[in-house]
């Protein structure tokens, strides 16, 4: 591993439990310069769903083929994000990063060509798409690397708050440019790919790869050690069973939120405020976390746990549309209150050489839950009410979540397992890669 973590030294700010700021945070050079990089992809990112969702549409007319168009860069994390993740312990996390970000500006630069097919235009949007899960692994994992203790759960916390952000401002300014000119959007995502890149290039440190070439298994076995690790561990296995459990759970009504505005009588727009609320939450989550010391975070875990579907029970008696939209935005809140301390938890408890597998293995799961929640609370809805299904299914949740607190490691347990974690990844000295 690297011979140095400029990270490693306490912040001043964190001290004790008063929580890590956010100069803190970015007065980690090489943070600076990841986050720039990824808030330019992310924005890039939304600009291109925009514009690959109106070419397609202009192309076929078809609804369901728009969406399919945009859902497709989903489809690598559900279909096999763990095994891609896995390619990014096998080289240096920045040049993974670096190439991922270049061979994405040449293929987003191919499908803004005029005269591109369809179906080549998918095809080189699937590709693309094939390259986020080990970029993404790569970026958490040194992300981790730079920002150790608190100043990992404040910048997580940050960097989800600006990831809303982005989202909400590169699906607005993308719908504007698509409408001008569809393909223009996808020049600018290629551009983005090329700033983060740049970016990557200049601020962050060569380092060398987290596992030694003479311990490559198959991807397939690595990712399957990455499995065995998360799952059969003490602590990481309840945290990944919990976070995948629990978004599941707040998922919902942001899933139904189309099914569900015709029971307040609304048209788009209410539907646009039923999805906002999760990102408003996510924020306040955001806020609630830079706000609260570390000690505290964690003793709020199994309360927030408890909390989150909890506030969603009460639309089961179907509450007018300002209480629905206050307790959605609350339950998001709360569980994200609970996700960014959790992450910074999992992180404490990860061999470094397993950190980007951990992520995609997690990211993954996140991701199948996502689908699998949406699809059969879809399908009950098809049956019962929405409200009823909301509420039923954030009932049952509840239920999960209490038996998930009772059987919570204790904090000796959490204790025993960081410091073991910590002797294993004592930096050894390591010659600089790329």
């Amino acid at each position: 591993m690297s011979a140095t973590r400029p990270a490693d030294r306490a912040a001043p700010g964190a001290a004790a439990d008063r929580p890590a700021t956010f100069r803190d945070v970015f007065g980690v050079a090489e943070y600076r310069a990841m986050f720039g990089a990824a808030l330019l992809s992310w924005v890039g990112d939304y600009f291109a769903k925009v514009a690959v969702t109106f070419l397609v549409f202009q192309g076929t007319g078809s609804v369901l083929l728009s969406a399919a168009g945009f859902a497709i860069s989903y489809l690598p994390w559900v279909a096999g994000g763990p095994v891609l993740a896995a390619l990014a312990e096998r080289y240096p996390y920045r040049r993974v990063m670096i190439v991922c970000d270049l061979v994405r500006m040449v293929l987003i630069g191919l499908m803004a060509l005029p005269g591109t097919p369809l179906a080549v235009l998918l095809l080189l949007l699937l590709g693309a798409s094939l390259l986020t899960p080990p970029f993404q692994a790569a970026r958490s994992a040194m992300v981790a690397q730079l920002l150790t203790g608190d100043r990992y759960v404040v910048g997580l916390s940050f960097q989800n708050m600006a990831g809303q952000a982005a989202q909400v401002a590169g699906y607005a300014a993308g719908g504007v440019v698509a409408a001008l000119d569809v393909r223009t959007g996808l020049v600018i995502n290629a551009a983005t790919f090329a700033a983060s890149a740049l970016l990557l290039w200049r601020g962050v440190r060569p380092r060398p790869a987290p596992a030694a070439a003479a311990a490559r298994r198959s991807l397939l076995r690595e990712t399957g050690d990455g499995l065995r690790l998360v799952f059969g561990h003490r602590v990481l296995r309840p945290i990944a069973l919990v976070v995948f459990s629990v978004t599941a759970i707040v998922i919902v009504p942001e899933g139904l939120a189309a099914a569900w505005t015709p029971a307040f009588g609304g048209g788009s727009q209410i539907t646009g405020l039923l999805m906002a609320a999760a990102p408003v939450g996510c924020v306040i989550g955001a806020v609630v976390t830079r706000l609260t010391g570390p000690e505290r975070r964690l003793r709020l875990v199994r309360p927030l746990l408890l909390a989150g579907p909890a506030l969603l029970v009460p639309i089961l008696l179907a509450p007018p549309f300002a209480v629905a939209v206050v307790l959605v935005l609350l339950a998001t809140a709360a569980v994200n209150t609970v996700l960014v301390p959790l992450n910074g938890l999992f992180v404490q408890m990860l061999p470094d050489a397993f950190r980007a597998r951990a992520f995609g293995i997690m990211q993954g799961g996140i991701q199948l839950a996502h689908a699998a929640a949406v699809l059969a609370a879809g399908a009950l809805a098809e049956r019962v009410a929405v409200p009823v299904v909301i509420g039923g299914w954030s009932l049952a949740g509840l239920a999960l979540m209490a038996l998930a607190v009772g059987r919570w490691p204790g904090r000796r347990v959490v204790a025993e397992e960081v410091a073991r974690t910590t002797a294993l990844n004592r930096p050894q000295a390591a010659p600089a890669a790329g």
